[in-house]
């Protein structure tokens, strides 16, 4: 399928016909399973200002469309008929003509893109090409469910596009920081030398927290935090000075915390009762804890947390205690990672607007001498623990769209005016 992604040809900074400057746009991409999420961010000086955004969701079932702007002005919308999938093909074609008529005055001058897995030799974003994405697809069966989609734009904009800079940004590359005894699993070297090792996900969300926390509090941005990263996904770090110390999530995003749809840490032992007596295979047990387990699976009812927390059912409730609980052991263990604990940062969809799971995760953490502010809590904060708690407590949006745009306008301006993109 032929692509248009737009790529004005007026160099960006220079005259148009009518007199204006245009400026350079970079196009964030999230491709999923099913769903591509968007962004596009405008170069303003030395910034970058979002200027809209939005998804296309299920992709090969009843596809919809959705973007708008800063102001959350919905400025495209379209629903497709059942049982016409787009595909991600598809997709990115009706994106490139939707983008087409909002970039009329600026020129495309990136794209970056999320990948989950880096594997051991990409720590840091990179200027994609066909020999890397080569490499990316050798880590496939390191990131099954995500992999595979994240690299297929890529491969769509590198056949219609060749010209046009993609850059490359890991989910994994922000824990590389991590200790080596951090990273590993005890198992014989035959097996972990083949790269199976504590990964950690959910990089460019606790990179964009490091970033801007000395904005909320410089007195604790260098020190000893945890960030929790509560979403469907859901993940913590332990962060110093500015760098990742340990995380719950391991060689799978699926390690950890229960998820929405995830079951988190569970016995390699109950694997391998669910083949010998259940009789499942491997892609039976992968759908198992992937899509059936977590809150989903635990509740029976729903792995969106709003669901459970306005429902009286008591697998509900037990859904919801249990991640809490969790969380509270989580909590603990990366805090001994750090030998203390300075601050505590809430993000993603969860740890942003789930009032009381904060609340009860903070009581549970009181041992620490943190005291929550009710009143602060329930306004959203951003700080939410009282004056005197001996550990404050933050609420810091997620934003790995923007982090993601930085490290690629930093490749852009790397590449010398001669040089082609």
């Amino acid at each position: 399928m032929a692509l248009a992604i737009p790529m004005l040809p007026t160099p960006a900074g220079k005259c148009q016909q009518g007199g204006g400057l245009m400026s350079d746009a970079i196009l964030v991409i999230n491709a999923g399973s099913s769903s591509i999420k968007f962004s596009l961010f405008l170069e303003r000086g030395e910034s970058l200002e979002l200027f809209l955004g939005g998804q296309l969701e299920e992709l090969y079932n009843t596809p919809r469309f959705k973007a708008k702007d800063t102001a959350g002005a919905i400025v495209g919308e379209k629903q497709w008929a059942r049982g016409q999938p787009l595909g991600h093909d598809g997709a990115i074609a009706y994106l490139a003509d939707f983008l087409r008529g909002h970039l009329v005055e600026h020129h495309l001058a990136a794209v970056g893109h999320r990948i989950v897995h880096g594997g051991v030799d990409y720590t840091a974003p990179v200027r994609l090409t066909a020999e890397i994405v080569g490499h990316l697809e050798q880590l496939i069966p390191l990131a099954p469910l995500h992999q595979p989609h994240n690299l297929t734009p890529i491969r769509l904009l590198m056949a219609t596009r060749p010209e046009l800079l993609q850059v490359a940004c890991f989910d994994t590359a922000f824990h590389c920081t991590q200790p080596a005894v951090a990273q590993a699993f005890a198992l014989p070297f035959e097996i972990t030398g083949r790269g199976v090792r504590r990964y950690g996900f959910h990089g460019l969300s606790y990179e964009y927290i490091a970033s801007v926390l000395p904005e909320y509090d410089p007195s604790v941005a260098l020190g000893r935090v945890i960030v929790l990263h509560l979403g469907n996904g859901a993940s913590m770090c332990a962060v110093e000075d500015g760098k990742s110390m340990a995380s719950t999530m391991g060689f799978t995003a699926v390690d950890g915390l229960p998820m929405g749809t995830r079951c988190g840490s569970l016995d390699p032992g109950v694997v391998l009762y669910l083949m010998d007596e259940l009789k499942m295979d491997a892609r039976a047990i992968e759908k198992l804890l992937y899509q059936q387990s977590g809150l989903l699976g635990v509740s029976g009812l729903s792995s969106d947390m709003r669901t459970l927390m306005d429902s009286a059912d008591p697998r509900a409730k037990f859904a919801v205690e249990l991640f809490v609980y969790r969380v509270g052991r989580e909590l603990g263990s990366l805090a001994a990672s750090l030998s203390g604990l300075d601050a505590l940062v809430f993000t993603a969809g969860i740890g942003e607007h789930a009032a009381p799971i904060r609340e009860r995760i903070c009581q549970a953490a009181a041992w620490f001498g943190l005291a929550l502010d009710p009143v602060a809590n329930a306004a959203g904060g951003p700080r939410i623990s009282k004056a005197e708690s001996r550990i404050p407590v933050w609420v810091i949006p997620a934003n790995e769209e923007l982090m993601i745009a930085r490290h690629t306008r930093r490749i852009l301006k790397s590449i010398s005016p001669g040089e082609s993109q």
